[in-house]
């Protein structure tokens, strides 16, 4: 079953059900352009045996960035670009797979160091401690159009660079999540108030995204099932702008959930308890984090879905696809340690690795820290480095660092961001 081929209604087919998730890999040059290390990483997570490889954020605007080292096609591709994507994509594609693009902006949720006053739908703060994101300004009417037209031009850029198909990132807190829910959405035009005005800003970027890259490209939308938190995109909500997503001729919806607020996506607790949107607790609690969303979606919405977080066994796999919640799995986190888990599955293998057991920044003699919330928070979140330097290794060697400590990745990746935001800051100087 999973080894089976999927043909989306654009006419595409995905070689198996099986794909590599969107993981942030900050391996750009400080121009944003793709480099030898992001060709590296994507030939062996291309010969992985995944039948869709979804890369890292790509931004339309880099001064919107949700981490240094991000791909940024802010403008319309030059020629130097377009060689460096078809690179990429060409690395990528070389073992049989499909390569698409997610195309994202963070909105809110862009770090100070890259830029102290991000714009947003409202200026809501976002409510995490510490200080690292700044103080957000709401998005001009104006504004709004123009990403709605760099969303485009980043997708058509991307199609003359070699991709297959992009996935618009309407979900996890970025800049179209945070347009749908009423949380960090507070205005009172025709953006922000009813459902129908808060989905708004992401069907425009879908029709615009379509007209321009043609019928036959495929596109896609990564969706929240809800963010978890009081008040925030509900479930219910997700199931409408579904909908209404298959009736504009989006090909995939890929579901997950959760903001950097409450960090469901990563299957960590957040600041706050998680709010339950009604369907089976057993979501929150088992291997697949989101089976039981898709599931219920499926009865609504006739587009293929993929459903990404916390798959590890085979057997969850095959069930989600048995149920029909899913028609493909998205894995993450298990191909940064062993990157050809997706044919290690396809051949028969029962399990993934969880590597990130026990990952953290506190050794067992202080786990007792990691009872005050904020301190649990910055544990886990200090996990994800880990993982980073997973990619980083694959990037620039070709394989993993399991010995690295978390500590030594933290210290890396905290380095490397400083390093290219001052060389990045030198030449648009």
């Amino acid at each position: 079953m999973l080894d089976q081929p999927l043909t989306l209604p654009c006419g595409a087919v995905l070689p198996n059900r099986l794909s590599k998730a969107a993981m942030t890999e900050g391996l750009a040059d400080p121009l944003g352009r793709p480099t030898a290390e992001l060709e590296r990483l994507y030939r062996v997570w291309g010969a992985g045996g995944a039948g869709m490889l979804l890369s890292g954020n790509v931004q339309v605007d880099g001064d919107h960035l949700e981490r240094p080292g991000n791909v940024i096609i802010d403008k319309p591709a030059d020629g130097a670009m377009i060689d460096a994507l078809r690179r990429w994509t060409g690395a990528a594609k070389a073992g049989g797979a499909q390569f698409w693009a997610q195309i994202s902006h963070a909105g809110r949720q862009t770090m100070k160091p890259v830029n102290p006053h991000p714009k947003a739908p409202s200026a809501v703060k976002l409510g995490l401690p510490g200080g690292q994101f700044g103080e957000p300004v709401a998005l001009t009417g104006d504004e709004i159009r123009d990403l709605i037209a760099r969303f485009a031009s980043t997708a058509q850029s991307c199609r003359e660079g070699g991709f297959d198909g992009a996935q618009i990132h309407a979900a996890h807190g970025y800049l179209i999540s945070q347009f749908l829910s009423p949380r960090s959405n507070q205005r009172t035009d025709e953006w922000g108030g009813t459902l129908e005005n808060r989905a708004r800003f992401l069907r425009e970027v879908v029709r615009a995204t379509r007209a321009a890259v043609g019928p036959q490209f495929a596109l896609s939308v990564k969706l929240n099932s809800a963010d978890f938190q009081k008040g925030g995109f509900a479930f219910e909500d997700s199931q409408t702008v579904a909908g209404w997503l298959a009736d504009d001729g989006v090909d995939l919806i890929e579901i997950s959930g959760g903001t950097y607020e409450q960090p469901r996506l990563l299957g960590i607790e957040g600041m706050e308890p998680v709010e339950q949107p009604g369907v089976k607790a057993s979501t929150l609690a088992r291997e697949a984090y989101f089976v039981d969303f898709a599931l219920a979606m499926k009865d609504a919405v006739k587009v293929p879905l993929m459903v990404t977080g916390g798959f590890r066994t085979r057997a969850a796999m095959e069930e989600a696809l048995a149920r029909g919640a899913a028609d493909v799995i998205g894995l993450g986190r298990p191909l940064c340690v062993e990157p050809d888990g997706a044919a290690r599955i396809l051949a028969g293998a029962e399990s993934l690795p969880r590597a990130e057991n026990g990952l953290g920044l506190f050794p067992a003699w202080l786990s007792f820290l990691k009872k005050v919330p904020m301190l649990r928070t910055v544990d886990s979140f200090a996990g994800q480095y880990w993982f980073y330097a997973q990619i980083t290794a694959l990037g620039k060697t070709g394989h993993t660092a399991p010995e690295r400590s978390v500590l030594a990745a933290f210290l890396e990746v905290e380095r490397g961001n400083k390093t290219w935001l001052a060389e990045r800051a030198r030449l648009r100087a």
